[in-house]
């Protein structure tokens, strides 16, 4: 009998989000002049890290859509509504990775399945990290990636508008998402 679970658990390590020392944020054209930026204050996710080979790794993460945040109460109010994120329905945001390749020194595209508003696509994620694991005043080992995807935010049923006066439209369609995460060991 060949015995390769020892060796297989050493070389996977697990590793939780730090909520306080991450962010998921996103920026999107404002009547086509301008970039309105806002961000989620409550994020959580699990990393499973193959150390011997990155490419076997998987992360999933959640977003809590009620926490989002572009510093004005009114306009979140309405992203909050049915007509973008129908947090009611569909309180979370969510990705889970397919797949990981290597580009090259601490860069990786992430596939993966994104969920928003109940539509669920795949996606890439360009990700620069993990860093190294650094140890923490308080004995805690930490890693940190940051990643980015565009997408169309049609695609994933936001679909609501106005046309400006001055002919063009309110909110643009490509959405720029970035995560910012660190992340401690279990």
């Amino acid at each position: 009998m060949s015995q390769t679970s020892p060796q297989a658990s050493q070389q996977t390590s697990t590793w939780e989000v730090d909520p306080v020392h991450s962010s998921a944020e996103f920026k999107v054209k404002h009547m086509m002049i301008a970039n309105v930026r806002g961000h989620f204050s409550k994020i959580s996710g699990v990393l499973t890290l193959d150390e011997s080979d990155v490419t076997k790794s998987k992360v999933e993460t959640s977003i809590e859509a009620a926490s989002i945040d572009t510093r004005d109460e009114q306009r979140d109010t309405h992203l909050r509504s049915a007509d973008f994120l129908d947090v009611e329905n569909h309180p979370w945001l969510t990705f889970v990775s397919t797949r990981v390749n290597k580009l090259g020194i601490g860069e990786l595209s992430v596939e993966g399945d994104l969920t928003i508003r109940g539509v669920t696509r795949n996606v890439t994620f360009s990700v620069e990290g993990p860093t190294p694991p650094t140890k923490d005043p308080w004995g805690n080992v930490r890693i940190a990636v940051s990643a980015t995807t565009r997408i169309n935010r049609k695609n994933f049923g936001l679909t609501w508008n106005t046309t400006l006066e001055t002919g063009g439209i309110l909110v643009g369609d490509e959405v720029t998402i970035t995560l910012d995460t660190e992340f401690v060991k279990s």
